[in-house]
């Protein structure tokens, strides 16, 4: 490491005289003994040219610890000197001449100068230390305090675990004096106000204090603070936002050094457990794991196993107890499964077991393992429970893309997909993929729920049609009265043959739609009135204010949307759909609560009156293995019960096939 980051600007010098002049001025006022004691070694430094003035060679001068210990008790104190982790260095070096215990185990190397790396790259590092370097002259010299507290992260390798540390480095400049060479400058109003405008940039104020001009005497200290564990933390949090990080074997791998560096154990290895959505399967990630390197996908860089094999195992535990599972020793615990007896034969002995939860639902599990037992303590689980809603967010989205996979897959090979059955389509996805994953050849399975029992149900409003035909006949009837009456006060005031021939198709056309009314005539009535009847209104109107009147009665009555009197014929439609609605909902009411009973397939269709049909039996269900016992009678007037099934002399059943074919 180099020791010239800053020497090449600006003049450091190592010295004792800023810490002797604090025992003078601070410290020897306020007791007597103290000031004795002071004394004492002021005048054995004084007979020891190594600590005199500008100090040369500090590790010569690092010897005298007899007169070096006393005076730095002001800031290592003996209280905390086997526990704290700091050190003295020359101004802005990395040359430490004094250092506890602590301090030189982990940040001195063999050189002497400050081990490891700091977190920032290396020219941004050379610029703070200008920058330290600036903020310091100009307090000092200048009475402009921009802040000097800028601690930084330093990361140094554990000799006894080969595990990285981080710690924050906070430097403290008391015991630094700062000179100038010659006078110092004087800074105007406007070079002040450039020097606050521009207090990050040591190359502008480098051109009104020129870094030759001032010169650093005394000594730095840096107290070093262990923040390993936030650090990773931070760091885990960042990377588990790349999908990457997580669902391939490099990215994995990384993630395992963290944890690793974490709970401070090297060959600590970690295990990642996502449940499918249909409960069925568990994906568990490794590092090791072969995998595709391009791919970032959790299904496809994932060991699959069925559910049924971690029935009662230490995982499945962690998640029914909705808690960070502790085992100390895997082989000691009573009735191991499979999968726990097949993790044993591997060496694993200790086990932390964090239970995976987004949004309340459980969705899979983290787990960190050693070959030791008691490797894990019980303070381990507080870092875990940190750390684990890290992980869960990053497997939801993990999960919530093979999801999407899952859906793709069923939207390229299906038709649209009722809800009710949507777990059988995801269930052939999901063996298509797991077929594909192996490079095997594969197409999706046809879905048929076989023998399953139809039961069909319709409601109609009894009269419907007959009460839209009067509606629309006294709609009809209305406007061409209306129409007549125009043309009854216009034939009062003028003899023309129109007015007359208006009058009788008008007259006709009522009596006609009294008798019966079909959709053509419907449409002639109105195409009569749009057309040839309507364009002659605006002359009509011209011949007598009375005319006028009966023409915008006629206007206000017609409805500007449809261009027609339309009064009953809403009264009607609203009636029905209000009725319809009703019952349409009293239905998917009944549905939903049915198909907790006992799962089903569903539809129905909404006209003026609402059918339906639903596809029962035990194919249709997911998981179950009982008949239910409850009886539920539809507004149909059918029910089902148990003697229904499938098997029963007398009850018909078929199949229900979806087929699987490409939407096109």
């Amino acid at each position: 490491m180099s020791d010239e980051l800053i020497t090449n600007d600006f003049r450091t010098v190592l010295s004792l005289e800023p810490l002797l002049d604090f025992w003078r001025e601070t410290v020897a006022p306020q007791c007597p003994h103290m000031a004795e004691m002071f004394s004492v070694f002021e005048k054995k430094l004084m007979d020891t040219p190594a600590l005199r003035g500008e100090i040369t060679d500090p590790a010569a001068a690092a010897e005298y610890t007899d007169i070096l210990n006393p005076l730095m008790t002001v800031a290592f104190p003996w209280s905390t000197w086997e526990s704290e982790l700091t050190s003295a260095f020359k101004p802005f070096t990395h040359h430490a001449f004094y250092a506890t215990p602590g301090y030189r185990k982990y940040l001195i190397d063999d050189q002497g100068l400050i081990a490891g790396r700091r977190k920032i790259v290396e020219d941004v590092q050379d610029h703070g230390r200008r920058v330290k370097a600036y903020a310091l002259i100009l307090k000092r010299l200048y009475g402009i305090d921009q802040g000097l507290d800028d601690p930084f992260v330093r990361i140094v390798t554990d000799h006894e675990t080969g595990l990285e540390r981080h710690f924050q480095m906070i430097p403290d400049f008391q015991f630094i004096q700062v000179g100038t060479v010659g006078k110092p400058r004087e800074l105007t109003e406007d070079m002040r106000r450039l020097v606050v405008d521009h207090i990050n940039d040591p190359d502008v104020l480098a051109t009104l204090l020129p870094p030759e001009s001032f010169e650093f005497r005394g000594f730095t200290i840096v107290r070093a603070v262990d923040v390993t564990e936030s650090e990773i933390t931070s760091a885990l949090e960042r990377d588990l936002i790349d999908q990457e990080s997580i669902f391939s074997t490099e990215g994995f791998g990384n993630l395992q050094s963290r944890l690793q560096t974490l709970f401070g154990v090297p060959d600590l290895e970690a295990g990642l457990a996502a449940v499918t959505g249909d409960g069925e399967k568990v994906l568990i990630l490794n590092a090791g794991d072969k995998s595709d390197p391009d791919c970032k996908c959790l299904f496809t860089n994932s060991s699959h196993i069925p559910m049924e094999q971690l029935e009662n195992s230490v995982w499945l535990q962690a998640v029914e107890r909705e808690e960070i599972l502790r085992i100390p020793d895997l082989s000691q615990e009573p009735d191991l499964g499979v999968v726990e007896q097949d993790a044993v034969n591997h060496g694993i002995r200790s086990l932390l077991i964090a239970p995976l939860v987004f949004s309340g639902e459980a969705i899979g599990t983290l787990s960190v393992k050693t070959r030791r037992p008691n490797d894990l303590k019980a303070l381990d689980t507080a870092k875990m429970k940190n750390i684990a809603p890290l992980f869960s967010m990053a497997l939801k989205r993990g999960l919530d893309d093979m999801n999407n996979e899952v859906q793709a897959v069923i939207k390229e090979k299906c038709t649209a997909v009722h809800p009710s059955v949507e777990w059988r389509f995801r269930k052939a996805a999901l063996e298509h993929m797991e077929r594909m994953r192996e490079n095997k050849p594969s197409e999706m399975e046809p879905i048929i729920f076989r023998d399953v029992i139809p039961m069909f149900g319709q409601s109609d409003i009894r009269g419907s049609s007959e009460a839209r035909v009067k509606s629309i006949q006294a709609d009809l009837t209305e406007q061409l009265t209306l129409a007549g009456n125009i043309m009854s006060r216009a034939g009062s005031f003028k003899s023309w043959p129109l007015l007359d021939e208006f009058s009788y198709r008008i007259e006709k056309r009522i009596a006609d739609i009294k008798t019966g009314l079909t959709t053509e005539e419907e449409s002639s009535v109105a195409a009569f009135l749009q057309r040839e009847l309507e364009p002659a209104l605006t002359e009509l109107g011209a011949i007598d204010p009375g005319v006028a009147r009966a023409i915008d009665t006629y206007q206000r009555a017609v409805d500007p949307e449809r261009g027609v009197v339309y009064r009953k014929r809403r009264d009607f439609e609203e009636s029905v759909s209000l009725l319809n609605e009703r019952l349409s909902t009293y239905l998917d009411e009944q549905q939903a609560d049915i198909q907790q009973v006992y799962p089903h397939y569903f539809e129905k269709h909404q006209t003026d009156g609402i059918d339906y049909v639903i596809y029962l039996g035990p194919p249709c269900i997911r998981r179950a293995s009982s008949i239910p016992s409850s009886r539920r009678t539809w507004p149909c007037g059918n029910s089902w019960s148990p003697a229904d099934w499938p098997g029963t002399p007398g009850r018909r059943s078929l199949n229900l096939k979806f087929r699987s074919i490409p939407v096109i």
